[in-house]
């Protein structure tokens, strides 16, 4: 499992004309069941998904193709983690 920890690099202004693919971005990789979670930060200075892809690589290029990326909006940071504890919720993640 793996925290994406998004930090803008630019004005919340060009953010925003780019947020509607971020979010086109995001439902295509809930659906592929990539992504659990994921928010804006606050204050609003970028953002965090939890993502359920297995290897650093594959995530890597999962990312590649966000537009926030493509368009040098955000610099990404990787904490990849092991779930010891859960809420019964999430205990499909450690699994």
């Amino acid at each position: 499992m793996f925290i994406i920890n998004l930090t803008y690099k630019t004005e919340l202004e060009r953010v925003d004309q780019f947020l509607e693919e971020h979010i086109e971005y995001l439902n295509e990789h809930y659906e592929l069941g990539h992504f659990l979670a994921s928010g804006r930060k606050v204050p609003r200075t970028g953002g965090i998904i939890l993502s359920d892809v297995q290897s650093k690589s594959k995530l890597e290029n999962i990312i590649a193709k966000d537009p926030f990326k493509q368009n040098e909006l955000a610099d990404y940071e990787l904490t990849e983690f092991v779930p010891s504890k859960t809420c019964e919720e999430l205990k499909f993640l450690m699994e």
